[in-house]
């Protein structure tokens, strides 16, 4: 028989440890963090084990109580998943896809209608989020920028991250060599501020500084680049599809690691999910195949 004793004193546990406080596991649970405090010591005299350390005023978990939270998460996301499953409509099929703004718009969202024609029945959803946005829990899966650890996360490795300059056609008739390159006229993205530092070393031209105009997001200094405001680094696989159509240039052939990739990210039961195990199939795929191939197989079409 399977032993499972005091499932409220663990869900109050879960939650503290995840939360980091009684009193924000009481808000979830719907209960006083008095009361989840006594749970809590009452699972820990149950377990004959310390799952959290008390200081003055914060919640540190012991060594038990870490290995212990590091288990009972998935759990409780794979039966909160489970659930809804199970309460769903059968003919509503969802997938929900966690991603950035501009990996959305300018890699997923322009290949998403060769998914739809594979599996006309999941209904796609995208949500934003980036690398720095917790994992949401409705999120079938995410695609993140990283070094592939994601705690309690299946990362499964798309695109490498390469940087490279780009720029309107016009713009690359002017740039002979890296030297060419003037500060006013490297557009940034303020969340990234070593692109062009990394990029300008590795091509001997470290002493230029970029003091271009300056953007929240890729896809923003992306489209600059586009309308001829100045020079933008470029990271794949961002870039693909406007290079093979020739909005925009590569006036230099030299492409620099960004030291981080691109992942499928998700959590261990998802691939018992049919509509997961198609999208991740699907996606695996078309992140292997080059963006000039699939021009030319728009224009045969």
């Amino acid at each position: 028989m399977r032993r499972l004793l005091f499932l409220n004193g663990i869900k109050a546990f879960e939650a503290a440890a995840r939360t980091g406080s009684f009193a924000a596991a009481g808000a979830e649970l719907n209960v006083s963090a008095a009361a989840v405090s006594r749970m809590v010591h009452l699972l820990e005299e149950r377990l004959g084990v310390a799952l959290f350390e008390r200081k003055a005023n914060r919640l540190v978990t012991t060594a038990a109580g870490r290995a212990y939270q590091g288990g009972l998460t998935p759990i409780f996301d794979a039966l909160a998943s489970l659930t809804a499953q199970v309460t769903a409509p059968s003919s509503v099929r969802v997938l929900t896809i966690g991603v950035g703004p501009t990996f959305a718009m300018k890699w997923l969202i322009p290949r998403l209608a060769e998914f739809r024609k594979e599996e006309p029945d999941i209904d796609v959803r995208i949500t934003t989020g980036g690398a720095a946005v917790p994992f949401g829990d409705d999120w079938s899966c995410g695609i993140k920028l990283g070094s592939g650890e994601w705690p309690g996360l299946i990362a499964e490795p798309l695109f490498a991250a390469d940087l490279l300059p780009v720029c309107a056609p016009r713009l690359a008739n002017q740039l002979k060599r890296p030297a060419d390159l003037k500060g006013p006229t490297l557009l940034r993205v303020a969340h990234s501020p070593d692109d062009w530092p990394s990029w300008l070393e590795a091509a001997g031209a470290g002493r230029i500084t970029a003091r271009g105009l300056q953007f929240d997001h890729y896809g923003q200094a992306l489209q600059a680049a586009v309308d001829g405001l100045g020079i933008a680094m470029g990271i794949r696989p961002y870039i693909d599809d406007d290079l093979a159509a020739g909005r925009l240039v590569a006036p230099f052939a030299l492409s620099v690691p960004k030291g981080m990739r691109w992942y499928l990210v998700y959590r261990g039961f998802s691939t018992a999910q049919r509509d997961f195990t198609a999208f991740r199939r699907w996606i695996i795929r078309a992140a292997a195949e080059p963006a000039q191939r699939r021009k030319s197989q728009r224009q045969v079409g």
